[in-house]
């Protein structure tokens, strides 16, 4: 966990989505994980609490390919489909966990998911910049910034090394103000916060291994119901 002391930022982007409309915020101190969670933890998790996922229960997990499919057989442990096998993969980030899923993890482990406020002052810190590690966007160049796709949208692309997933902390030149990793890139992360303008909905944060660079921006989010995984969606807890 990493401490963040808080304090006072304008949270948006006025070159962005209409949900990204600028507003000072002010965040109050509190604790973030450095990485995602990854299989190797949530495997224990399971392991200690019986937790079963909601895409386990509905038999059923969405699968990014040209476009999102709700693929039969796609869980945690199987991430792309039923040919998969996430066993050699602890280090990566866990997919395939819904915003419950995620929530049950982070409670498990006296903790909680952080806000949306949270998550976008943890990326960008007090100055405004459009990405965690400045305003420069990346490009698949192996300057190493972050693991995402294709720079027109959207498909996956291993220019960055990797096709899909990164193990956690793979870009440390994508660091954050304040030393947190992968709030670009690798995986989309839920929060707490439904997203602005639709009910019901979680906002989604950071942009995931398929985006483009204007998907990674700290200021972007995307939305998803609660209770369902996908193949490009992983969290990290906050406390505090």
């Amino acid at each position: 966990m990493v401490e963040i002391l808080g304090g006072d930022f304008t949270m948006g982007d006025p070159a962005g989505e209409p949900d990204e409309k600028p507003r000072p915020v002010t965040v109050a101190p509190y604790r973030m994980m450095r990485h995602e969670v990854t299989n190797r933890q949530f495997a224990r998790f399971v392991a200690e609490s019986g937790h079963r996922t909601d895409p386990e229960k509905s038999g059923k997990g969405y699968v990014w390919t040209s476009r999102w499919q709700l693929v039969d057989g796609a869980d945690w442990r199987r991430p792309h489909g039923p040919g998969d096998n996430a066993a050699d993969r602890d280090d990566h980030p866990v997919l395939q966990v819904s915003a419950r899923d995620a929530a049950a993890f982070c409670a498990h482990y006296g903790m909680r998911l952080p806000t949306d406020p949270e998550w976008e002052f943890a990326a960008r810190g007090t100055d405004g910049r459009r990405f965690p590690w400045g305003d420069l966007a990346p490009a698949q160049d192996g300057s190493g910034l972050a693991n995402f796709g294709t720079v027109p949208c959207c498909a996956p692309d291993g220019t960055d090394g990797y096709r899909t997933t990164a193990p956690v902390g793979s870009f440390p030149a994508g660091m954050s103000p304040f030393g947190l990793l992968d709030m670009a890139g690798n995986v989309w992360e839920w929060t707490s916060s439904f997203h602005p303008g639709e009910p019901g909905k979680i906002s989604l944060r950071g942009g995931g291994w398929g985006n483009n660079p204007y998907c990674l921006r700290v200021s972007y989010r995307h939305s998803n119901p609660p209770d369902i995984g996908l193949n490009m969606v992983g969290f990290r807890c906050a406390a505090g």
